[in-house]
C-alpha cells in the first residue's frame, strides 16, 4: 500500500484564537445589546470546531451504495439526488435544448466597481441570439459571489491529488459546519451544468488569467471529470481506502461529456490568447464538444485605451457584438446536431490509454 504522507496541517486554533476569529463578524456596534447571546453561540461553535463536526445531520446511504449503512451528509445526498434528476431531464429528448451562459467577470454594479461588466453585456447578446434560435438560456453570473451576502464558491481542497476516488461527485468537502465553510454555491452550479446541453464561457482577462470566481468554479468542477459518485466506497474521506480503490483500477467517469461548448475571452492589453486556449483545452479535456472556429474567440476591447471609456468602445465595436452572437448561434447548432445524433467526435470510440 502506498504511504499516506502527513505533517503539513497546523494545529487547531486555541480558545482565544477562535474567539478573535468568531467575533470578527459582530464588530458592528448594533450587536452590542446581544453580546451575551453571541457568547453563548460562540461556545457552541467552539465545541463543534473542537469536535470537528463537519456534517452534524446525516442520513443512511441506502440501496445503490457500496455501504448502504454509511452516514451521508444530508446536504450531499440532496445534491446527488438533484444531479440524478437533472441528468434524466437533460437526456430526455422531449425537453427543450438548454445552454448555460457563464459570466466569468467579478465586476458588477452592485458592489465596489459601481458599474456592470462588459462580459455581462456580451452574455445578454448571446442570450438573445440563443432564444432567437429556440434555445433556452440559463445565465450563471459568477459576479454574485462579490455582491451577495455570504454567497461563496469555496476553494477546491485538492482531494483528487491524493486519489481520484477521494474526489466525490458532487463535491463532498462542503459544507463543513465545524469550520463555518457554509453557503457554498457549487451544488446549484453542478445542477445547472448537468441540465445544460451546451455551455458558453465568457470572461475578461485579469493579469493573464481567468477571474477568481471563474477559476474557483473550474477547480470545483474537477469532480465532474473522474469523480467518485459513491462516498461510501471510501468511507467518506479515508485517504488509504481511496488510494487502494484507485490502484485497483479507476475508470475516470466524465460526468459532463458530450455537451457543446463555446468560449469568448476579452481583454485590453495582453493575455487573451492564453486564457482562451486554457479554457478551451479544459472543456475539451472534460469531453465537451467544440462548436467550431467561430464559437471560440479572443478579442481586445480598446487596446491600450482608457478603462473609463471601455464600455463606449464596446458600443462602437459592432463586429465584436456580432461575433458574440455567432458564438451563440454556433453552439445552438452544435446542440441540435448532438441531440439528433449527427455530431459525434471522431475519436469518441477510442479508449484512452492514459485516462487520468
Amino acid at each position: 500500500m502506498t504511504q499516506v504522507r502527513k505533517g503539513q496541517a497546523p494545529d487547531k486554533l486555541d480558545r482565544e484564537q477562535f474567539h478573535r476569529k468568531f467575533t470578527q463578524s459582530f464588530q458592528d456596534p448594533r450587536f452590542e445589546p446581544l453580546r451575551a447571546d453571541i457568547a453563548r453561540l460562540e461556545e457552541v461553535a467552539w465545541t463543534n470546531y473542537r469536535d470537528s463536526r463537519k456534517a452534524p445531520i446525516t442520513v443512511k446511504a441506502g440501496p445503490g451504495f457500496a455501504d448502504p449503512g454509511y452516514d451521508l451528509a444530508v446536504e450531499w445526498k440532496a445534491a446527488r439526488d438533484a444531479l440524478l434528476a437533472a441528468e434524466r431531464r437533460q437526456k430526455d429528448p422531449a425537453t427543450p435544448s438548454r445552454v448555460l451562459l457563464v459570466c466569468g467577470a467579478s465586476r458588477n454594479d452592485g458592489t465596489c466597481p459601481g458599474e456592470m461588466s462588459k462580459t455581462y453585456r456580451m452574455i445578454e447578446w448571446a442570450r438573445t441570439a440563443l432564444e432567437t434560435e429556440g434555445i433556452e438560456a440559463d445565465v450563471l453570473d459568477l459576479s454574485l459571489v462579490t455582491s451577495t451576502y455570504s454567497h461563496h464558491i469555496h476553494p477546491c481542497k485538492g482531494c483528487v491529488s491524493t486519489a481520484m476516488p477521494l474526489c466525490h461527485w458532487p463535491c463532498s468537502c462542503y459544507p463543513n459546519h465545524s469550520l463555518n465553510q457554509v453557503n457554498d454555491w457549487m451544488n446549484e452550479i453542478y445542477e445547472r451544468w448537468v441540465l445544460a446541453h451546451g455551455v458558453i464561457l465568457m470572461a475578461p482577462t485579469y493579469w493573464y488569467q481567468s477571474p477568481s470566481p471563474l477559476k474557483l468554479m473550474i477547480d470545483r468542477l474537477v469532480c465532474a471529470d473522474g469523480g467518485n459518485p459513491d462516498p461510501t466506497s471510501t468511507q467518506g474521506k479515508d485517504a488509504e481506502q481511496a488510494k487502494a480503490l484507485e490502484l485497483k483500477g479507476w475508470d475516470y467517469p466524465k460526468h459532463l461529456a458530450g455537451r457543446a461548448y463555446g468560449v469568448v475571452v476579452h481583454g485590453d492589453v495582453a493575455g487573451v490568447e492564453s486564457q482562451r486556449r486554457n479554457l478551451a483545452d479544459w472543456l475539451e479535456w472534460m469531453g465537451l464538444i467544440g462548436a467550431g472556429h467561430q464559437a471560440v474567440l479572443d478579442r481586445y476591447i480598446g487596446y491600450y485605451e482608457s478603462y473609463a471609456e471601455s464600455h463606449d468602445t464596446l458600443d462602437r465595436d459592432k463586429a465584436l457584438q456580432e461575433e458574440v452572437r455567432n458564438c451563440a448561434r454556433a453552439v445552438a447548432e452544435a446542440v441540435r446536431q448532438i441531440r439528433a445524433g449527427k455530431l459525434v467526435p471522431p475519436d469518441a470510440r477510442l479508449r484512452q490509454p492514459r485516462p487520468k
